[in-house]
Parts: C-alpha cells; sequence; structure tokens
C-alpha cells in the first residue's frame, strides 16, 4: 500500500474519446465524469492531486474546424489552439470535480489553470518537424496551403499529405510555482493541459508562443519533478506494461527499478507511438527523486496505488 502524499495524474486526450461514434462535447464530458471519481477515490484515500491532460484528438478537431472554414476566417496558431482547448477539458473538469465532491461531501476546491511551457528556441525539433497534425490533403492543397500560412507538409505514408510541427523537450513550466501552491492547499488543480502551451523566451526575456506540440507525459513528470510529487501517474489503456508485447513471449511487468526501465527502453521494447514516452517520461521522474512512477488503466488507479495491480516504476 502506498503511502498517500501528492500525486500527479496525467490523463490522454483519447481517454476522453469512447470511440469513434463519442467525439461529441457531451460524449467527452461523460468521460470525464468517469475519470473524476477516480480522483475523488484517490482523495478519499488521503491523496493530493494535480490533473493534467493531453489534447491530441481535441486539438485535431479545432484544426480541422478551422481548414474547413479557412476561405472565411484565418486559421487558428497552434498555441491557441492549445491555449482554447486547456480552457474547454479544464472547464470540464472543474464542473465535474465540484459536481462529484458536493455527491461524495468531499471538501476540497477544483481550478483549471491556463498553462505556458517553455521550451528551447535551439531545440533540434525545430529544424526536423515531425509531429504530424490535422486532416489528410491532396498535394496540391497541402503545398498552397503551406505557401500560404508557411506550414511544412510531408506525405503520410501513402494516406494523404498532412502538416507536421515540431515537438520540442519540455523545460519549464511558467506557472510551477503557482501550480505547486495551490496543490500544496490542499486545491485539486487541473493544468499543462496538451503538455502546456509551448512557448519560448526571446532575447529580451519576452515570451512567444511557438507552432509545437508538447509530449504531455514528459511535460507531467517535468512538473512532478518542480513540484516534489510523491507520485507520478500515467493512465494507459492496459492494466499493466507488457515487455515482448503482442508477441509469443509477451509477459507483463510488475516493477521495474529505474535501471531496468532504462535497459528495456533503450532495448525499444516500448513503441515510440504509444508505451515508449511513458515509460521515459516515468525515467525521468524518478531518476529526479520521484518515490513511484505508475501505469496502469483508468479503472485500476485505486487498486495500483494499494499495490495491487499496474506496473511500478521505482528507484
Amino acid at each position: 500500500m502506498e503511502k498517500p502524499g501528492l500525486a500527479v495524474l496525467a490523463i490522454g486526450g483519447n481517454a476522453l474519446i469512447r470511440d469513434r461514434k463519442h467525439e461529441s462535447i457531451p460524449d467527452q464530458y461523460e468521460m470525464v465524469c468517469a475519470i473524476v471519481e477516480v480522483i475523488c477515490g484517490m482523495l478519499e484515500g488521503g491523496w493530493k492531486v494535480v490533473v493534467t491532460h493531453g489534447n491530441g484528438p481535441q486539438v485535431g478537431f479545432i484544426l480541422r474546424r478551422s481548414e474547413l472554414s479557412i476561405a472565411e476566417v484565418p486559421p487558428v496558431p497552434m498555441d491557441y489552439a492549445g491555449a482554447d482547448i486547456q480552457g474547454a477539458v479544464g472547464y470540464m473538469f472543474v464542473k465535474a470535480l465540484r459536481n462529484a465532491f458536493r455527491r461524495h461531501a468531499i471538501k476540497r476546491e477544483a481550478v483549471a489553470l491556463v498553462t505556458q511551457t517553455v521550451v528551447d528556441r535551439n531545440d533540434p525539433a525545430f529544424a526536423n518537424p515531425t509531429k504530424p497534425i490535422g486532416s489528410h490533403m491532396e498535394e496540391a492543397r497541402a503545398k498552397q496551403l503551406a505557401a500560404q500560412y508557411h506550414w511544412t507538409v510531408r506525405e503520410d505514408a501513402g494516406r494523404g499529405w498532412r502538416r507536421v510541427v515540431p515537438s520540442p523537450r519540455p523545460q519549464r513550466i511558467i506557472e510551477g510555482t503557482l501550480i505547486r501552491q495551490l496543490a500544496g492547499d490542499g486545491h485539486v488543480v487541473v493544468c499543462c493541459g496538451g503538455g502546456g502551451i509551448p512557448v519560448i523566451e526571446d532575447a529580451g526575456g519576452d515570451l512567444k508562443g511557438v507552432e509545437a506540440v508538447i509530449d504531455k507525459d514528459l511535460a507531467s513528470s517535468l512538473l512532478a519533478r518542480d513540484m516534489g510529487a510523491d507520485t507520478l501517474v500515467l493512465p494507459t489503456g492496459v492494466e499493466k506494461v507488457a515487455l515482448d508485447f503482442n508477441k509469443p513471449t509477451q509477459r507483463w511487468l510488475d516493477r521495474m527499478s529505474l535501471a531496468e526501465a532504462k535497459k528495456h527502453h533503450a532495448d525499444d521494447q516500448f513503441d515510440a507511438g504509444s508505451m515508449g514516452p511513458k515509460i521515459a517520461a516515468l525515467i525521468d521522474f524518478v531518476g529526479g527523486g520521484g518515490r513511484l512512477g505508475l501505469v496502469t488503466n483508468a479503472e485500476n488507479v485505486a487498486r495500483a496505488l494499494r499495490g495491487e495491480t499496474g506496473t511500478r516504476v521505482v528507484a
């Protein structure tokens, strides 16, 4: 049984979408309400909780709407799309949390915080954008928009052309001190949506938003380390992490030491598009002094915190 402390709970943007038939705002809110019950269980178990979330599908929807209306109104810049989603998803969580707190008689407050994440303007990712965003397009249309709006576009595995943007590593959470103060006072803070709005500092120290995507798990790990959190929980689609996933030799893991996690990650045991970033984030967290990194599915978070399931990464 893990001793309760401060936990960062990083919810994926895909966790808000049950399937392709349930992508509407009310459908997403329904999923948020289910996640909020998990958070309430953590609070009732004595935990302080900070919630972060992804935004991949949601930003995709904003950009698609922007593409469809591009002849009528200017496109939405990516940093502003990220801010839109932080506000919208934050609103979902705060509303659902307040309603759940009343039902559970939990004396807490919830707050959503628009969060900016500093990235290095010299990060190599800016020279090689690789993260596809938005919809697939015909080559001529993609190149027309690229010339008009200074986008980078690439052919996407025979499925059409897409815009691509950089994915630089997060360096600093601008609002980190405020998040730490609010969490320390017992408030449930919803923050770092989509990894935070990517910003760079210019030569004079002013912040400037950039067209980029920050990995939500890496940003959550950075936030958890900066806050001195005890535990980083990364809910995903499986109950445990596996070696040789989907192979005849597949084996589930209950526990990995930091050294074992580093070795398995270096051996490409974890897919770069799914489990890989999560393990990298937990390596950073535990290697930076965190007590416990945890991967499991959302419905088993409470059991995993009790040591009954999930994959634990420890020093």
